[in-house]
């Protein structure tokens, strides 16, 4: 299995640090969000990663190359020009391995994550859970937006419980954790995508009723987002107690 972290993001809300920093190198306990990303997929046997970049690229890529990847070997995809969202990124993503020979279509799952969170999942476990159907991180938790799931576990639709919006049908409400697992019929249909900037979650509810995406419940799970500055110290610590 490979993986992806989209860490191309501006960061706008870890302003001051993301003023000369990328969100991807912001420090916690010592170690950048990227490494925490990095070092917990090397940890449960994934070392072929992919890393999309925007904001203050060259820093990241300088990192990378100066830390040797933590142990992993990590190809750049750059969006210098333009972020692509995590859809567009994902799918910009596919076709740069597909071009330079590094993967098939037709076999490997891809699991893709966000930089800035950071949980105690077993990756080991959720890997090992995979059959062959793409699987969505989701939790029980507090939030305003939550994909809807049926009685098979399977996406049915989205809702804002703020604003009363919905897409799809209403189904057991979860709370998406920025983490999945894309089999190749899914990866397929990303690429075949006509638009290049797009959300992943407007792609799951545009092809759920022909992909089924499965949801994926961690046992004893717990998360943060590290998305606010006055965040940072609640996330060092959350992030020494992993």
């Amino acid at each position: 299995m490979k993986a992806m972290i989209f860490a191309a993001g501006l960061g706008t809300r870890l302003k001051p640090l993301t003023d000369t920093m990328p969100k991807a190198l912001v420090p916690l306990a010592g170690k950048s969000l990227l490494q925490w990303q990095v070092e917990k997929l090397r940890d449960a046997g994934i070392t072929d990663i992919i890393v999309n970049v925007h904001h203050f690229p060259d820093q990241i890529i300088d990192t990378i190359r100066a830390n040797q990847g933590w142990g992993c070997n990590i190809t750049i995809s750059e969006e210098r020009d333009m972020l692509l969202d995590t859809g567009g990124g994902l799918k910009k993503a596919i076709r740069l391995l597909i071009d330079n020979g590094q993967w098939t279509m037709d076999s490997e799952p891809i699991l893709a994550c966000n930089v800035d969170i950071l949980s105690n999942i077993d990756l080991r476990a959720l890997m090992a859970s995979y059959a062959g159907v793409s699987m969505l991180v989701v939790s029980e938790r507090e939030t305003q937006r939550y994909l809807c799931f049926d009685a098979q576990q399977t996406l049915c639709g989205w809702t804002n419980i703020k604003t009363g919006e919905r897409k799809g049908h209403n189904g057991r409400h979860l709370a998406f954790s920025g983490m999945q697992i894309l089999s190749s019929e899914a990866q397929t249909l990303i690429k075949q995508m006509p638009q290049d900037k797009f959300s992943l979650i407007d792609f799951y509810l545009h092809v759920m009723e022909k992909l089924p995406l499965q949801a994926y419940i961690p046992s004893d799970y717990r998360m943060m987002d590290v998305g606010k500055i006055d965040q940072i110290e609640e996330a060092e610590r959350f992030a020494e107690s992993l």
